[in-house]
């Protein structure tokens, strides 16, 4: 590295960090520096490998509105050209491949067309997801509870509440009989808190647009082959998406060894735990290594992923307000437990048009409703690709969600006590048999989610503040302390860059990024 090139520090290996250090090594001569402070890259977009089957933490699908960053993923992996195993095995031909495009029975770099299966479990049985008008939705709901939802939704719709929390934003487009059914308990179970406590804002962020009058239009387009919406559609009704081979982990492994490639650096092990300022600037950045010794970096740009909550106690400045220490430090968050599961065979059979190997159920997620357990939600990685799973004709790999909060008797549950919680859980409500499992392994990842209560509605405060220092930029999830998607986060650094290149100290357009009302509803 020249002497005179200037130097980013980039707190955070996932997918924010390691797109900014990408495209500084792409459009401009400053050295990127990413400090990492686990062993694994992507944040919680890694892939965990276990016994040979791979870990989707959290489930990501590759979707976005954004066009930059629907290139950008198909420039580090191609879309397939050749048919995946799961549909040689089924003989299928339903979807478009890329002429010339990899193979992915012969090539790894490539990302698979997938089609989008998730479905709610409540009262033992299987409803769209999200809500959808059909037969079956009533038919499952029965007669009483059918009547007892139209009736709510008629008197949402005639009498709007003033949305000050997120059960306010909810009973507005769905009326409270479906509110009760559909989101109360399990927004409870993410957040470990009543939907009445939680802001709107995250409603607004994460199902913009959705609501009964989207599901019936969206019936409607499709019942009539009406393009959606004149080409928009909500992004919890998409229903085709892309995916790595090997998971998103395997995505950004790639983008770390290009990044590598390109001069960059990549530190593991390596946790930010101090950062130095000097006339309104960032001057340098001390990190600990995998051996507990502290080193100190100057930069000219310091990228932060890491939470607001852990960057504002980093960083060493005696004018630092104590209202700012306050709000950060009581930032909440939500953790996150997943149990893999390895089993024979499931109990639920595959009672959708969809075909599929040995009858299994298509889904990638499904949302356990059930209020008799705590498991949140269960994916089934043979669905997301066949390649996570070790032995995909003869198994099912599955990972079991539990959203907790780091301390809580969840997070401090003895690792062997917890599999068999999760087991337990699975067998009450009838979708494995306990004889049927053959492997489990348990994960758990620490301020997974940003929470919208408490010191949140302060944050601008902290933002005012972080945004004082020239060169300090915030990105991504944690970095935001916003409940981001995987290309959100991304393009929250594609817009530092660009502010960096532009000499724009304003930092306006990268919290910008998921403020749009528009930008999920249309492309």
């Amino acid at each position: 590295m020249k002497k005179n090139k200037k130097t980013a520090v980039i707190i955070g290996a996932g997918p924010a960090g390691l797109t900014a250090a990408y495209e500084l090594l792409e459009k401009s001569d400053i050295h990127p520096i990413v400090l990492e402070a686990g062993d694994m890259i992507g944040g919680i977009s890694q892939t965990v490998r276990y016994n040979g089957n791979r870990m989707d933490i959290g489930g990501h699908r590759f979707f976005s509105k954004n066009k930059e960053v629907m290139d950008w993923w198909q420039r580090m992996m191609p879309i397939q050209g050749g048919r995946s195993k799961d549909d040689i095995l089924l003989d299928l031909n339903d979807k478009e491949l890329v002429s010339g495009g990899p193979d992915p029975e012969k090539e790894d770099r490539v990302i698979l067309k997938r089609h989008r299966v998730s479905r709610i479990f409540f009262l033992r049985r299987f409803f769209d997801y999200p809500i959808s008008l059909s037969m079956t939705t009533f038919a499952n709901m029965g007669l009483i509870r059918t009547m007892k939802a139209g009736f709510g939704y008629l008197g949402a719709m005639l009498h709007k509440r003033p949305e000050k929390s997120l059960e306010d934003f909810y009973i507005n487009r769905f009326g409270k009989p479906l509110y009760r059914m559909f989101f109360e308990d399990y927004t409870e179970k993410v957040w470990g808190i009543h939907p009445s406590k939680l802001g709107a804002d995250w409603g607004s962020q994460r199902v913009k647009g959705l609501s009964v009058q989207a599901v019936l239009k969206d019936m409607v387009n499709k019942k009539f082959g009406k393009k959606k919406n004149n080409g928009k559609v909500e992004t919890s009704l998409i229903e085709e998406y892309i995916y790595p081979k090997y998971g998103p982990g395997q995505l950004w492994e790639i983008v770390a060894d290009e990044v590598k490639s390109l001069g960059g650096e990549i530190l593991m092990q390596s946790e930010a735990v101090g950062l130095h300022t000097q006339n309104g600037n960032v001057a340098s950045v001390d990190y600990r290594d995998a051996d507990g010794v502290i080193h100190t970096i100057a930069c000219d740009y310091a990228l932060s992923t890491m939470p607001i909550k852990d960057l504002v106690a980093a960083i060493r400045d005696d004018s630092k307000p104590e209202d700012v220490r306050r709000i950060a430090a009581e930032l909440p968050y939500r953790d996150f437990i997943t149990v893999g599961l390895c089993v024979k065979k499931l109990k639920i059979k595959n009672k959708t048009h969809i075909k599929t190997w040995l009858n299994r159920v298509p889904d990638t997620w499904i949302y356990i409703q059930e209020r008799d357990v705590k498991i949140g939600r269960l994916q089934i990685f043979n669905n997301w690709s066949p390649y996570l799973v070790n032995d995909y004709e003869h198994t099912i790999w599955m990972g079991l969600e539990y959203f907790c909060s780091e301390g809580d008797p969840m997070w401090t549950m003895e690792k062997d006590d917890f599999i068999k919680m999760a087991i337990d859980e699975l067998v009450k409500i009838d979708i494995v048999e306990r004889e049927d499992v053959l492997d489990a392994c348990h994960v758990r990842i620490k301020k997974a989610y940003p929470a919208y209560y408490g010191s949140y509605y302060e944050l601008d405060t902290v933002k005012d503040w972080l945004n004082g220092f020239n060169n300090l930029f915030c990105m991504g999830r944690n970095g935001q302390h916003r409940y981001n998607n995987m290309d959100h986060s991304m393009l929250t650094a594609m817009k530092t860059v660009e502010a960096i290149l532009n000499g724009d100290n304003s930092k306006s357009a990268i919290w910008a990024v998921n403020t749009e009302e528009e930008y999920h509803e249309s492309k």
